[in-house]
């Protein structure tokens, strides 16, 4: 996956199509709930957060760190408001490209529509795949299966945030780390 995330970045950076470079602070909001955003985010350094907010308790969907594509993907993929919020967890840097410019780009080259298809295709099955082990799986088989797909998470994501993201409390991410 982070394969084809970096082989399009580095086709959009060859063709130097990124309409911006952001350098955000800690605590940053790339997108905000109940907006439109129609743009594509390559994480140079740092790390974000993807996440709703319900009954004041914040829901992450996923995270973002160097290397990755971010994206409020349901607005991306429909112009419409998402409830998705983007933060920054620390100091971040950003390349941005828009949706018309992306789009415009990518239907020129069949070999980067495909490519896209790929990565969008990874990023569902491993949609699916979070789903799965947060229905079904208990929390200690979701903190194993976290730290197997994704230990450097462990590394660069506060872990108050991977509780969050696991479905448990701080209290209990720390009592399975520590048996």
């Amino acid at each position: 996956m982070e394969n084809a995330i970096q082989r399009l970045k580095d086709i959009i950076t060859t063709a130097n199509l990124w309409e911006q470079e952001l350098v955000l602070k800690r605590d940053t909001y790339i997108k905000d709930a109940n907006t439109i955003d129609t743009h594509l985010y390559f994480l140079e350094e740092g790390s974000v957060r993807v996440y709703f907010t319900e009954d004041a308790k914040e829901h992450i969907v996923y995270f973002g760190y160097k290397g990755s594509l971010v994206s409020a993907i349901d607005s991306f993929l429909t112009d419409t408001t998402s409830k998705l919020c983007i933060k920054t967890i620390k100091k971040t840097t950003v390349k941005v490209i828009s949706k018309k410019q992306f789009l415009a780009f990518i239907q020129k080259e069949k070999e980067i529509v495909t490519l896209w298809q790929h990565v969008l295709s990874q990023l569902l099955v491993m949609q699916i795949d979070r789903e799965k082990t947060l229905l079904l799986d208990a929390p200690t088989s979701r903190y194993q299966h976290v730290l197997d797909t994704h230990p450097m998470l462990f590394q660069k994501i506060p872990h108050r945030y991977i509780a969050s993201y696991l479905r448990m409390t701080p209290e209990t991410l720390s009592r399975i780390q520590k048996s």
